[in-house]
């Protein structure tokens, strides 16, 4: 039997989700700093290539490939974001639906964890 990886890639993600969190709060609280560039983090299956970690799939269009590493970068100002005459690059509509997508993304893996838990205490029940 195969060990199960889902608690540790749930863990993961909500690391990820954290630090994303934190970059983006960071963006908005720096919305007004003459010069601050926009900062984003690198999307979370460039961490599932670095961890090893394998998805199956039944198609190999299902999953992507991401060469990127994760890491937190500059957004550039070619990414529709309007550079201000003080030179700020953070929009802050940008950056208000990022937060909604982080906190729609930790729900649904506290949801899946919160199932998975569940459905594994009922097959040790029985």
């Amino acid at each position: 039997m195969e060990p199960i990886q889902l608690f540790e890639l749930a863990s993961r993600q909500a690391q990820w989700l954290t630090v994303r969190q934190n970059v983006v709060a960071g963006n908005i609280a720096n919305a007004n700093t003459p010069h601050y560039k926009a900062k984003d983090v690198q999307p979370f299956e460039s961490v599932l290539q670095n961890t090893g970690f394998q998805l199956a799939a039944t198609h190999r269009a299902h999953f992507t490939e991401s060469p990127e590493a994760a890491q937190v970068t500059e957004v550039s100002a070619l990414d529709d974001i309007a550079v201000q005459q003080s030179g700020n690059t953070v929009a802050i509509e940008q950056e208000m639906m990022k937060t909604g997508e982080i906190k729609r993304d930790h729900e649904l893996n506290a949801g899946l964890v919160k199932a998975f838990h569940r459905m594994m205490l009922m097959t040790v029940r029985r």
